[in-house]
């Protein structure tokens, strides 16, 4: 498990914009089980993906017109339990972190995975994402 003083920050990238942290697996469950749409970023350390994909995921929520429901987060290699219970909602899709999830009504309707974020710059992750808002959260 990642120290926390490692973690906080990043943590709070997201959290400072709104993220709701998915700290238990409870937490994940109670969040698929609502009906609308909900963000979910697997953040993580890797600074090379997800220095990317924060900013990215942060910029499509504030320039996109159609916006999820809810955003939430979890953190890969500190937030084990939730993550682990997460992963499960994710599949087919392997363990990849960072990831970026998008569910509508319980449903997993879009996926980034960390091939998709690495070596991309946050403008097209958040392309990506905001293609998906206005697809989905209507």
């Amino acid at each position: 498990m990642y120290p926390a003083e490692i973690v906080i920050p990043m943590k709070e990238e997201l959290t400072e914009q709104g993220f709701e942290e998915l700290l238990t697996p409870a937490d994940v469950d109670n969040m698929i089980a609502q009906k609308g749409t909900t963000l979910v970023v697997v953040n993580s350390v890797c600074g090379c993906s997800a220095g990317s994909a924060r900013p990215g995921v942060v910029m499509s929520v504030h320039n996109s017109s159609n916006k999820p429901d809810r955003l939430t987060t979890a953190f890969a290699g500190f937030d084990l339990q939730s993550v682990q219970k997460l992963r499960e909602y994710l599949l087919p899709y392997p363990p990849s972190s960072p990831a970026i999830a998008l569910f509508k009504d319980g449903v997993l309707v879009h996926m980034i995975e960390r091939h998709q974020i690495e070596g991309r710059p946050a403008q097209i992750i958040a392309q990506n994402l905001i293609g998906a808002f206005e697809e989905y959260c209507n």
